[in-house]
């Protein structure tokens, strides 16, 4: 097989937790443009993507039948130069994608899905926009919004999820979250509670309370780790 000349960060071979009801590998794409101080990822942000995507190639050819989806994530896998190539190998091969985003790079998002290159998308609303800036250290609130309106209207699965440390973010700012996904018509959110895996980007305060899930909406809201 002719090499591609295509770096990735590393691939987990299996996972039943990150792509819903599908069996899945997860493909790792070094670097990110935000800069979030709970990020548990902080070797992938800062890393390089030094593995040749060839090997993966070979991995998924002899796992056909076996695996169905590939998860793509990060870091921000969209800023990666070679996205729609790496997508398209994955599509050629008979595998699902899921792709793990930020949304900062709302053309990228939608030249994949124009292509019909993905299949599922878990986009992160960080923050709300009084907040964006001082939690992501990123001034992509409005690309996130367009993201956001592509993806609904794209009429594939997703989910709209926020990570929750209680010293960055509070109920108020949860709820003007979800007066934003509601004027979306975004029809499920997920909240997630910070959990200590032992490393973050930044060194955080102990998480002294736990948000309180009282928050009311038209849309349903899920949460995680409570």
């Amino acid at each position: 097989m002719q090499s591609s000349g295509i770096r990735v960060y590393d691939l987990t071979p299996f996972t039943l937790l990150d792509f819903p009801d599908t069996p899945a590998a997860i493909l790792w794409l070094a670097g990110c443009n935000m800069r979030c101080p709970y990020c548990h990822n902080p070797d992938i942000v800062f890393g390089k993507n030094s593995k040749s995507f060839d090997e993966v190639v070979a991995f998924l050819e002899r796992r056909k039948g076996l695996l169905e989806g590939i998860v793509l994530s990060g870091g921000e896998p969209t800023i990666h130069k070679d996205i729609v190539s790496i997508c398209q190998t994955i599509k050629d091969l008979g595998y699902k994608i899921k792709l793990d985003t930020n949304g900062s790079l709302p053309k990228v998002v939608e030249e994949l899905l124009q292509k019909k290159l993905l299949d599922f998308v878990a986009l992160d609303f960080k923050a709300p926009k009084e907040k964006f800036i001082d939690i992501t250290k990123s001034n992509s609130y409005e690309n996130l919004l367009q993201t956001l309106a592509i993806v609904v209207q794209s009429h594939i699965p997703y989910q709209i999820r926020t990570t929750v440390h209680t010293a960055l973010l509070q109920e108020e700012d949860i709820q003007k979250i979800i007066d934003t996904l509601v004027a979306y018509n975004v029809e499920k959110y997920f909240i997630q509670n910070f959990v200590d895996l032992g490393k973050t980007l930044q060194k955080l305060p102990v998480q002294r309370k736990v948000l309180k899930q009282n928050f009311t909406s038209t849309m349903k809201i899920e949460y995680r780790n409570f």
